[in-house]
């Protein structure tokens, strides 16, 4: 069943939502993605052998910076006062059947308010993941991202939700 769309006015045109009725409550959303690179560059993150420095700590917090930066990126979000952006990777060096490594990102967001953080978790898994891209491209340009979504969210009005399809992708 496909809900209203929220985002609209009742003349069809955009704005944002009205949450100042809704009650503060604990809110949180988990999203991940995965980068796929080449065996050479995947060696070269670990060893900490990129010119850039140490690239997956410089993701992690370039994708704690975007959470909390959402609001100024995607026109409807509201600015909301993070109370949690966590950054987990989860490497694996064995190359898929296409010779690609992958690091997966997964970020958990919450917030204790009236609107959830789902774009915010996802602002932050697509923003690490930019950032891997960015520190690497000198030596890998066919670096690409797969499996980026919602894994699951908790809290406000619409309730708790798992996304099985992305969670699938995910497992290992």
């Amino acid at each position: 069943m496909v809900q209203d769309l929220t985002h609209f006015n009742e003349s069809g045109r955009a704005h944002m939502v009205d949450v100042s009725g809704k009650d503060d409550t604990s809110r949180v959303a988990v999203a991940a993605g995965t980068i796929k690179v080449l065996p050479a560059t995947f060696e070269r993150i670990q060893s900490g052998k990129i010119a850039k420095g140490d690239v997956l700590s410089v993701a992690q917090v370039a994708g704690i910076m975007g959470a909390k930066q959402t609001w100024s990126l995607i026109p409807m979000c509201h600015p909301l006062l993070l109370t949690k952006v966590d950054i987990a990777f989860r490497e694996d060096s064995t190359p898929d059947a296409d010779g690609y490594c992958a690091i997966t990102a997964t970020a958990t967001v919450a917030v204790r308010g009236q609107t959830g953080v789902e774009m915010e978790a996802l602002t932050a898994v697509s923003v690490t993941l930019l950032t891997i891209y960015d520190m690497c491209k000198a030596i890998d340009k066919g670096m690409y991202f797969v499996n980026v979504g919602l894994l699951s969210k908790e809290g406000g009005k619409s309730g708790d939700f798992s996304n099985p399809h992305i969670e699938a992708m995910h497992e290992g």
